[in-house]
């Protein structure tokens, strides 16, 4: 079988509503699109290698990001999307996918959490005995297991990192531990200033979290890869890789069941692209 890279763009276009007539339009259309393509970027993707919230919002293939973002309407609905969705626990929010803001259907986040999320409620103490985990990440999960959600500064000072010089130290804490799925941002406020809510994953998604420590590595992998190349119709393995965030050699096995199953071709030429490539051919 023969593949054009302009199809294949045109079926992302569709699916990634990368079109005026299916943008994203509101909090039902921002859903329904999470749900369809399971997970995404919420905000610029110069990959083109993700569905992206704020491209589906804008509905054309290659929106140019604003200079002045706080007076465009598409950036500031896809900013209050990313606010409302995971505030009324519609969808998983945060830093998941390749290091930047992600949202996730809660119908895949237990994959997800299967190959990245903690296995039991007290791991975090034999993660920090073990090295894994540095010392601010564990003073601020001492904190939110006492006594939790927290805002920022309440954290800051019950941890006291809330000095000046402390912040890096904070900010790395909060990165590593919403990376390791330990905790979620639950809420943006505005008023009287601006601050985020912390708190615990397994206590905010219990649901999704009991079922994901569940689930079989290798099933995780096997789900996301297939989510993930039946949304976009093309990827590399190195690209998928680094979406799922696991090794290569996992990858690779979860790519050779998916040919065995008929469900793409691997090493496939397409027209207007370098190299080879895995399509999806279903």
């Amino acid at each position: 079988m023969g593949y054009r890279v302009e199809q294949l763009e045109n079926q992302r276009d569709r699916r990634f509503r990368r079109l005026p007539r299916l943008r994203v339009h509101n909090e039902r259309t921002a859903l329904h699109f999470v749900e369809d393509v399971g997970f995404c970027l919420v905000f610029t993707n110069r990959t083109q290698q993700l569905p992206c919230l704020w491209v589906a919002v804008c509905g054309r293939r290659d929106p140019v990001f604003p200079q002045h973002s706080h007076h465009d309407p598409e950036l500031m609905l896809t900013w209050n999307l990313k606010d409302l969705l995971p505030a009324r626990r519609r969808v998983y929010y945060g830093k998941l996918i390749l290091g930047k803001p992600s949202m996730v259907s809660l119908a895949h986040f237990p994959d997800f959490y299967a190959l990245h999320g903690p296995a039991h409620d007290e791991q975090y103490l034999y993660d920090y005995e073990a090295g894994r985990l540095s010392r601010a990440a564990k003073q601020i999960m001492d904190v939110l297991v006492e006594d939790h959600p927290l805002t920022t500064k309440e954290l800051k000072r019950r941890t006291h990192l809330e000095a000046s010089r402390s912040r890096p130290l904070f900010d790395q804490a909060i990165a590593e531990l919403q990376r390791k799925l330990y905790i979620t941002m639950i809420e943006a406020r505005y008023e009287p200033t601006f601050t985020y809510v912390w708190d615990l994953l397994e206590t905010w998604l219990p649901e999704p979290v009991a079922r994901g420590r569940e689930i079989l590595r290798h099933e995780a992998v096997y789900r996301l890869s297939r989510q993930y190349l039946s949304v976009v119709y093309y990827a590399s393995l190195a690209q998928t890789e680094r979406v799922v965030g696991v090794p290569r050699v996992e990858v690779e096995e979860a790519a050779a069941r998916l040919r065995g199953e008929g469900a793409i071709d691997i090493g496939a030429p397409i027209d207007g692209l370098p190299g080879t490539w895995v399509v999806w051919r279903q």
